[in-house]
């Protein structure tokens, strides 16, 4: 089985992989356009009508829209095409639909054990060792790992904001790797928009 690109690691060959891998393909001016498209494309009418006070509150304020989409879209692909991969065009090698969900789940499981200095899962390029197989247990998994997340976003504040970030995924503190979990999603669902597209399925984002 040709290898497939990971969570991106300081050590790793693979630290810049391609996207169409599904891999972290972050560099120091992409971090800033992430910053900066979460800052910018958050939509106006939220942005009137909800004033972040803290810091968790100011990044919950964009996760709970990526969470909540993301597990929408996980949820309206049928349980037939979860071994859905694209094949044509240049895709030898990717993820299928259902392995893309879950290296997901596992990079939410990461960054947020990493950051509370737990130990964290192995090989998440090929979806870590989370016993989840089946479209209902990828998905109860995938919840369990945006709560995860939601923990470590309401754990974070002036204090620890900078605080370094050891361990083998990528981010060398806490803001930056907060800022990585967002953009994974984000890249993530980018690619399965078109995963569900070619099955004849509207994101529900867009309907």
């Amino acid at each position: 089985m040709p290898a497939r690109t990971s969570v991106a690691t300081r050590s790793s060959p693979q630290y810049k992989t391609d996207a169409a891998q599904g891999g972290l393909v972050i560099t120091r001016w992409q971090s800033l356009l992430v910053v900066g498209c979460v800052l910018i494309c958050s939509p106006i009418v939220r942005a009137q009508n909800q004033t972040p006070k803290t810091i968790p509150d100011s990044i919950i304020f964009v996760w709970k829209d990526v969470t909540h989409d993301f597990i929408a879209l996980a949820e309206a692909m049928p349980e037939d095409k979860w071994n859905f991969a694209p094949t044509q065009g240049e895709f030898k090698g990717v993820r299928t639909f259902g392995e893309q969900i879950k290296h997901v789940a596992c990079g939410n499981e990461a960054w947020a054990k990493q950051m509370a200095g737990e130990k964290t899962p192995e090989r998440c390029d090929l979806g870590g060792p989370n016993p989840a197989k089946t479209r209902g247990e990828i998905l109860s998994y995938l919840r369990e790992s945006f709560t995860m997340m939601d923990k470590a976003i309401a754990e974070t504040n002036p204090d620890n904001l900078l605080q370094p970030n050891k361990g083998r995924y990528w981010g060398p503190n806490r803001l930056s790797a907060l800022t990585a979990a967002v953009w994974h999603v984000s890249d993530h669902y980018g690619q399965l928009i078109e995963y569900l597209r070619m099955n004849g399925v509207v994101p529900p984002a867009s309907r």
